[in-house]
C-alpha cells in the first residue's frame, strides 16, 4: 500500500516521530512518503494517510487543520490515523491526567471525519519553547523538561496501523482471488452472472 505519514512540527519532535512511524511501516513492506503538510501533494495516488501534529494549547498547528480542510475529502474516502504530540509527561502526575483529555477536544476538531485511530503521544520540552511566565507556572505545578517519546508505544502503534492495513489487504486479495474464481467457473460452464 501507499501510504502518506504527513505532519505540523513546531520544534522538530512531531517529525522525528512522522519519520519513525514511516520507518516502522515501511519495514513492513509498504510504500511510505513522509513529509511536512505544506509539502504534501496530490492525494490521488495515496492509499493510507497518518496525520501527526505539535500540540499547543489543546488545539491543533494551524497548517494541520489547514491541510485536513483543504483534503476533506480525499482524507475521508481513505484509512486514515491521526497522532498529537504535547507534554502530558513532562506534568506531575495530578496534571496529567488532565492533559491527556485533550485528545477529545483534537479529535473534535477534525468534524465529521473520524480516523481509525488517534494517539497521544508526548514529545520533547525545553524551556525555549515557552515564554517565561509558562516556565513559571510549569516549574511551579511540578513539571519538567526533557525528552519523554516513548518510543517503544510509538513502534507498537505504527505496527498497529501496519497490522489493520496488511489485514486489509489481504481481506482485498480474498476478495479478489474469489471473484476471479467466480468469473472462471462462470466462463468453465457458460453461465451468465
Amino acid at each position: 500500500m501507499r501510504i502518506l505519514v504527513v505532519y505540523a512540527s513546531a520544534d522538530g519532535s512531531t517529525a522525528e516521530i512522522a519519520r519513525r512511524i514511516a520507518q516502522r511501516l515501511r519495514e513492513r513492506g509498504h510504500e511510505v512518503s513522509d513529509q511536512p503538510v505544506g509539502s504534501a501533494g496530490s492525494l490521488h495516488d495515496i492509499d493510507a494517510i497518518v496525520l501527526g501534529n505539535a500540540v499547543h494549547d489543546r488545539q491543533w498547528l494551524d497548517e494541520a487543520t489547514n491541510f485536513v480542510n483543504a483534503n476533506r475529502q480525499a482524507v475521508s474516502s481513505r484509512p486514515f490515523w491521526t497522532f498529537s504530540v504535547g507534554m502530558p509527561d513532562a506534568l506531575p502526575k495530578a496534571v496529567r491526567k488532565i492533559a491527556r483529555t485533550e485528545e477529545d477536544a483534537i479529535i473534535n476538531q477534525l468534524g465529521d471525519l473520524r480516523p481509525r485511530g488517534h494517539q497521544l503521544f508526548s514529545g520533547v520540552v525545553k524551556p525555549s519553547q515557552f515564554p517565561l511566565a509558562s516556565r513559571i507556572f510549569l516549574h511551579l505545578v511540578g513539571g519538567r523538561y526533557g525528552d519523554f517519546r516513548d518510543w517503544p508505544a510509538i513502534d507498537a502503534w505504527a505496527l498497529e496501523i501496519a497490522d489493520q492495513l496488511d489485514g486489509a489487504a489481504t481481506i482485498s486479495d480474498a476478495a479478489k482471488t474469489r471473484l476471479a474464481k467466480q468469473d472462471n467457473d462462470r466462463e468453465s460452464t457458460g453461465s451468465a452472472p
